[in-house]
């Protein structure tokens, strides 16, 4: 079980603190819940279940691990899946994982897809696009507070890792 003030992913939210546990009565069952709100917006409140195990509610990781995933960067991601709706289900179901490494596979070879694409004067697509958005947000976001730093330090890393790993 969380503890009151511990920040935790939650499902596509990010990351969230807790800012308490209560007891609400809902169909006359008593059950515990979680009240937290995403760290992105302090005007959003949410509250789960404590034993909802539908959805994906973790700790952040640590330093360590932090490390590698960034050190990930000098791989070369995932290999590319060209149909739109195989890649999307596949990508989805990883995250929906919660495994940060294999997140940031995802993460890389989308990068190296927009690059790709940019070079010859293109767009990657707005479902690939909103993924990588929202993924980076979350996990870079995660990193940077692992690692004491900023979002924008983060991604400037892992864009000259991967400039470099081209």
């Amino acid at each position: 079980m969380f503890e009151v003030g511990h920040l935790v992913i939650y499902s596509a939210h990010g990351i969230c603190r807790i800012d308490s546990i209560s007891e609400k009565e809902i169909a006359g069952t008593v059950k515990l819940y979680y009240d937290l709100h995403p760290l992105s917006d302090d005007n959003l409140k949410i509250s789960t279940p404590v034993d909802n195990h539908n959805l994906l509610m973790i700790n952040l990781i640590g330093r360590e691990e932090a490390m590698e995933i960034i050190q990930s960067f000098k791989s070369p991601g995932l290999q590319w899946i060209e149909k739109n709706n195989d890649r999307k289900q596949t990508y989805s179901k990883i995250i929906s994982s919660g495994n940060r490494e294999e997140i940031a596979q995802i993460i890389n070879t989308l990068i190296r897809q927009k690059r790709k694409a940019e070079s010859n004067n293109k767009k990657l697509s707005n479902q690939d696009q909103t993924m990588l958005t929202s993924t980076q947000n979350i996990l870079f976001k995660e990193i940077s507070i692992a690692l004491g730093t900023t979002f924008e330090a983060v991604l400037d890393e892992v864009n000259g890792m991967i400039m470099q790993n081209a």
